[in-house]
């Protein structure tokens, strides 16, 4: 086994870098299920889901673009992530039939949404429209 007392000194560091942040924002992405799903997209904030599988290689391509629009709005807008695989009464709830889905609800309806591992601008257009006035895309 190699030791390497720069390189254990540099683990510990980034550790301690990640722990930090992650401690900074303990609810950015939240993980909704059956249970709680209803009451999240009712709340005081829009709330954007991402509808994804463990399976999926494009919603893992994906996740780290969540994670920094989720820090970039934290405060103004709810982010969840909703497992299709586990929770397949919602992804047919809401006609989720490819994902990675990303949808933004207010007010308990869905006001828009996109499919497909789009890249981190288009998931900003799609927030950014969705803070100003939206109306439901279902009915």
């Amino acid at each position: 086994m190699l030791s390497d007392p720069e390189l254990t000194r540099i683990l510990n560091e980034k550790a301690k870098r990640l722990a930090a942040q992650a401690s900074q924002s303990p609810e950015a992405i939240v993980r909704l299920t059956t249970s709680d799903f209803d009451s999240k997209i009712n709340g005081d904030k829009p709330v954007f889901v991402d509808f994804w599988a463990v399976w999926c290689g494009p919603c893992r391509t994906m996740e780290p673009v969540v994670e920094r629009l989720a820090a970039k709005y934290s405060g103004k807008m709810l982010f969840g992530k909703l497992n299709v695989d586990e929770e397949s009464e919602l992804a047919t709830r809401y006609e989720v039939q490819s994902i990675p889905t990303f949808m933004v609800f207010k007010n308990g309806q869905p006001v828009d949404a996109t499919i497909g591992a789009v890249g981190e601008a288009a998931l900003d257009r799609l927030i950014q429209k969705s803070l100003g006035s939206g109306t439901p895309i279902y009915r």
